[in-house]
């Protein structure tokens, strides 16, 4: 299993345009095939304006066919225009979970 957090910093100003398009769009990123699992965290007050995707694909190639699909492209697109600086991601390979 492969997991991929993806921390983005917003301009403080557009912090309810992601949540809103996050929102209309998580449904379709959770049903992309291979997504397992999706959440959406936001920084305390201090940090209110970064947020990070902590999500479980059942595979690198899963999360790569996400990354190079149509819902992807334009999702990102629309995301992207929103940020106060460039995003960062990392993908790691999930060995333990304790419950």
């Amino acid at each position: 299993m492969i997991v991929r957090i993806v921390k983005m910093e917003f301009q403080p100003d557009k912090v309810e345009n992601f949540k809103t398009l996050f929102e209309n769009k998580k449904e379709l990123i959770r049903a992309f095939p291979g997504c397992q699992h999706l959440e959406l965290l936001q920084g305390t007050a201090a940090n209110d304006s970064v947020f990070m995707t902590y999500s479980y694909w059942d595979s690198e190639e899963d999360l790569n066919n996400y990354r190079y699909s149509e819902l992807f492209a334009a999702t990102w697109k629309e995301t992207k225009m929103l940020f106060s600086k460039k995003a960062e991601a990392i993908s790691l390979h999930k060995l333990h979970e304790l419950a």
